[in-house]
């Protein structure tokens, strides 16, 4: 028995020092799980460089349309405050807020008579034809001949007032078009043109006001109404733009990462370029000089390149 058990420890201390050498070689052999490089990195190119997912936006050639946004309340371009020849009681009014009324058209008679006298009712005509736009003086009431008994206002006159920050004047002219859209119309779009300039920009807003015209008369436009404006200054023709977002600061200077090469798998290079800005619209960029028309420009996760960085395109925004 004890030479049963001296016999296995042996056989026990060979087998060790058989194994342990063969542990030692294949520590000190290189992993077959490298790549055919040799950087046994997933995710990384055959240089040994990470490779970025991005996608792409071609550089195109359009027209630019700047324009200006702002507010505006619709007005008549001519409209008469109508007051009484003679102060006194105001005894009829024929007219209604919305009323249409002619020319001479008899709208209220006023009672100029005093205690212990009696005088002829004064009439009050029409001095436009129109409409109502002002809630009239309600029967009744002591009148003076300075009192607005009501406003015509005359038909088909509508303008468009709106007000212009002082750093956007320098765009306005006589003639711009503009396209305006009112809550009552959603959807709707109802063109007109700058009329008129003032001459003065208000020192306490530092706006200069503007008159803008309907170049079609429509009859469910309403002095009163509030509008929304957008008022085309200036088309940029024919230039070479990108999405704002492809652009990055290199060194202060503007610059965008343009793809040099491609292959059939979707992956390649990119290429640093240093560019020419010029105006922004809606959220595309003017290129003027640094980038040709077709190039492809990185517009997402150009943050994390260099230049020579390897991509795989995705593809466009």
């Amino acid at each position: 028995m004890k030479k049963f058990v001296m016999f296995i420890m042996a056989a026990l201390i060979a087998a060790g020092l058989i194994f342990v050498p063969s542990l030692v070689a294949q520590r000190d052999t290189p992993s077959s799980a490298a790549g055919p490089e040799g950087s046994g990195r997933p995710g990384m190119a055959g240089s040994g460089g990470a490779v970025f997912t991005v996608r792409t936006e071609e550089a195109q050639i359009r027209n630019l349309q700047a324009y200006i946004e702002v507010n505006g309340n619709i007005l008549s371009a001519e409209q008469v405050t109508v007051v009484p020849e003679a102060a006194g009681k105001l005894v009829s009014m024929s007219a209604a807020l919305g009323a249409t009324v002619r020319k001479g058209e008899l709208l209220a008679q006023v009672d100029p008579s005093r205690p212990g006298s009696q005088y002829s009712l004064s009439p009050v005509y029409a001095p436009i034809s129109g409409l109502v736009v002002s809630n009239p003086a309600p029967v009744g009431s002591t009148v003076s001949t300075a009192t607005a008994l009501l406003t015509v206002a005359a038909a088909g006159s509508l303008e468009i007032e709106a007000l212009i920050p002082e750093r956007e004047i320098g765009q306005l002219r006589a003639g711009l078009p503009a396209e305006v859209r009112l809550e009552a119309f959603p959807g709707e779009l109802f063109k007109a043109a700058v009329a008129k300039l003032s001459p003065v920009v208000d020192p306490a807003s530092r706006t200069k006001r503007i008159t803008l015209r309907f170049i079609r008369e429509d009859r469910r436009v309403n002095s009163g109404m509030f509008a929304r404006i957008k008022l085309n200054t200036r088309t940029y023709e024919k230039v070479i733009s990108i999405p704002q977002e492809g652009v990055v600061e290199n060194r202060g200077v503007p610059a965008v990462f343009v793809l040099s090469s491609l292959n059939g798998e979707g992956t390649g290079q990119v290429r640093l370029r240093e560019v020419s800005l010029g105006v922004t619209v809606d959220g595309e960029v003017e290129i003027k000089s640094g980038l040709n028309a077709g190039d492809r420009v990185i517009v997402q996760g150009q943050q994390f390149l260099t230049d020579g960085s390897a991509v795989r395109v995705l593809g466009n925004r």
